[in-house]
Parts: C-alpha cells; sequence; structure tokens
C-alpha cells in the first residue's frame, strides 16, 4: 500500500480500498416494490434491535421509510454510535458509512447497501493527491504554519492526514469555526474539498479577498508560491448537485412565484447564495420549512428527494424544488437502490455480512482525532 510523503501514514485511492464490497446477485434485481416492501420488513422484525438503519436525507422515499432515523451525515452517525445495535445499515454513501465507523464501537459492525454509493465530491480530494500538493504548497512557504481543514464530505484517510497535519473536520454548519479555530493555531488554511463551501465561510469571515484556488487538475495552471501567498487556500472540488444551482433558478422561481422564499446549501455557488434568503446545512433547510407559517412558499436549493420529503412531510407549505428533477438527483445517493437493501438485511438474517466498511486502525484513531477537534469549537 503506498505511504503519504508527508506523514507515515499508509493508504490508497478510494477505488482500490474498497475493491471488496460486491454488487447485487441476480436474483435480487427484478423484485418490485410490493415483494421487497414486505420482505425488508420481514428482515427488520427478525433482526429486532440488532439492526439500526439510517436513512441520510437525500435518498428516496422507499428508503427513508424504513429508517429507523433520518438525517445529516454526521447526526446520523452520531446516532449510530449512540444505539446499541450490532449492526449499523448506513443508506447514505461512502464516506459516511466510514465517519459511523469511526464513532461507534469496535463491536459494531457498519455496511453500506451499495458498492455504488461513493461520493465524487470525496473523490476530488483523495489523501494520495491531498499529500503531493500539501508538499508543493508547504515547501512555497516555508516560514509560514498552515492547517488543514477537511470537510466532513471526504474519506477517512484524508481526514487522518488533516489530523497528523494539526488540523481538523468541520461541517457545513461549522466550517467557519473550524476556519477560526485553524486561524487560532496558523497563519493560514487549506480548505478541502468543497471550493464552494470554503469561498462562502471566507465571505463570512470577511476574507474573500484572502483567497486562491489550487487546481490538482490542471498541472499547467498551479503556481504553488502564487497560491501560497493567499490566507486560504480553496482546493478545487465541488457537489455535483449544489455546483448545477445558477443564480438565474433564484431568479426564476421569485418571477414565477413573487411569494416565495429561497433556502439553499452553502455548497453552492457564491451568487446562489448571495441571491437566497436563507442559507444552511441539512438540517437547517429542514428546520426552515418545518417552522414555517402554513400557506408559505419555499424553494429548497439542495438535493430533489431531501425536497420531496419536505413537501410530503409538511403539505401545510408550498415546497418547490429550485431547478428540476435531474438538476437536483445525486447519482451516487440513487445507487441505495431498495433491492439491495433487501439483499443486505436478508443476509443478516442468515447470519451473512455484506459489504461492510471498516476504517483500518490507524486511520480510524486520526480521524477521531480531527473529529474531537471539531467538537472543541
Amino acid at each position: 500500500m503506498p505511504e503519504l510523503e508527508t506523514t507515515d501514514l499508509e493508504t490508497d485511492l478510494s477505488l482500490f480500498k474498497y475493491d471488496n464490497l460486491e454488487q447485487l446477485p441476480p436474483r435480487y434485481r427484478k423484485l418490485d416494490e410490493s415483494e421487497r416492501t414486505e420482505r425488508i420488513e420481514r428482515a427488520l422484525d427478525e433482526l429486532g434491535d440488532d439492526v439500526l438503519v439510517l436513512g441520510h436525507n437525500y435518498q428516496r422515499e422507499e428508503i427513508v421509510a424504513h429508517a429507523d432515523f433520518i438525517g445529516d451525515s454526521y447526526a446520523l452517525s452520531k446516532r449510530a454510535a449512540e444505539a446499541d445495535a450490532d449492526h449499523v445499515v448506513f443508506c447514505g454513501v461512502t464516506f459516511m458509512a466510514e465517519s459511523a465507523d469511526i464513532i461507534t464501537d469496535d463491536s459494531q459492525t457498519v455496511i453500506l447497501p451499495s458498492m455504488e454509493a461513493s461520493c465524487p465530491m470525496a473523490g476530488m480530494a483523495e489523501a494520495l493527491q491531498v499529500d503531493a500538493a500539501w508538499a508543493e504548497i508547504t515547501d512555497a512557504a516555508p516560514d509560514e504554519n498552515i492547517v488543514p481543514v477537511t470537510y466532513m464530505n471526504s474519506y477517512a484517510d484524508l481526514k487522518a492526514f488533516c489530523a497528523e497535519q494539526g488540523g481538523l473536520v468541520c461541517t457545513s454548519s461549522n466550517a467557519h469555526k473550524a476556519f477560526e479555530y485553524a486561524f487560532e493555531r496558523g497563519d493560514k488554511v487549506l480548505f478541502l474539498p468543497d471550493k464552494h463551501l470554503g469561498e462562502n465561510t471566507a465571505h463570512r469571515l470577511g476574507m474573500e479577498d484572502n483567497t486562491a484556488v489550487w487546481d490538482p487538475w490542471d498541472p499547467e495552471g498551479k503556481d504553488a508560491s502564487e497560491v501560497a501567498e493567499a490566507d486560504i487556500v480553496l482546493w478545487e472540488g465541488y457537489c455535483q448537485v449544489h455546483e448545477r444551482f445558477r443564480e438565474s433558478h433564484v431568479e426564476q422561481v421569485r418571477e414565477d412565484h413573487p411569494d416565495a422564499n429561497v433556502v439553499v446549501h452553502p455548497e453552492c455557488r457564491r451568487e446562489v447564495v448571495e441571491a437566497a434568503d436563507v442559507v444552511g446545512s441539512t438540517s437547517t433547510i429542514t428546520d426552515t420549512v418545518a417552522e414555517a407559517e402554513p400557506g408559505e412558499t419555499w424553494a429548497i436549493g439542495t438535493e430533489i428527494h431531501l425536497a420531496n420529503h419536505l413537501a410530503r412531510w409538511h403539505p401545510e407549505v408550498e415546497v418547490l424544488p429550485l431547478c428540476g428533477d435531474a438538476c437536483m438527483d445525486c447519482n451516487a445517493m440513487r445507487q441505495i437502490d431498495p433491492n439491495y437493501l433487501t439483499w443486505v438485511l436478508e443476509e443478516l438474517v442468515e447470519g451473512r455480512e455484506r459489504n461492510v466498511i471498516e476504517v483500518s486502525p490507524e486511520e480510524k484513531e486520526l480521524a477521531g482525532v480531527a473529529l474531537d477537534r471539531m467538537l472543541e469549537i
């Protein structure tokens, strides 16, 4: 396994770390909705308290209908840690299952139903790639203390890397506090993998003029000495759902619905955030609609399934998608098919664990340090 240049960590690209995950057996591929619903419920009844099913906000209705808890990624991981269940079935994406494995008891097993549910944004900042960039950027600023901050939407080895370099993890809700923590301990911040959340956080702190973007995808465009002059270095990464929203979508919804309010996620582009009425995490978006007055109209700038859930959960509020279904759909989340959920649960009934996500002990310990530092803020 490759070793990082700037730390003693050994890791590999995520593509190879999870090559043990299995595809759906053919006999499960043509189940209809009624059959799989019946089989899921039967398996859950047999497993009882031995299993906990977690459903991320971006999962389809057929998944969250069977979830014990619904929420955002870190909140769900905390639910897993608080539970006594032997098996945690995380209906989300790979980095979320990793986070759950980091903070749960060693006796608990975390299962990701589908091998294909891998967040593209997390894959835009692999630890091996960041390690190479870190060597260049720190060499270009030898007298500066650079503190890395990684978004929760990253792999465990990158969280571990940040801990080794004196950094920490953040969520979309506390990114500004993570930046403040970093600046109290260093001179500069390297933020990854989401440049839009980083830019929006810099604006919140009044540091928008002190940022630069490091683009690892353009070897000819990188100039470490120039980038290292900035106080905040943003990694060239983004969420493929939130990056699709445009200011024109906000303008169109206001034209079509003059009384509409707009709430968007901070992973959106800066101009979209500026045009919105409320900006916040999936929890903030959920709370905003839940607390709305009957008859209010809210346009939702995040993944389509959360918008659909909110419309279903709060029929007294008019909930609108900020752009069309195709624009707002997360392909990675969609890989958690109900047929996969049926399969992994029935395998547990038979005493077999499929698609287990297990973070190595060294990564787990260091990533836990990065998470603990986040909790300090």
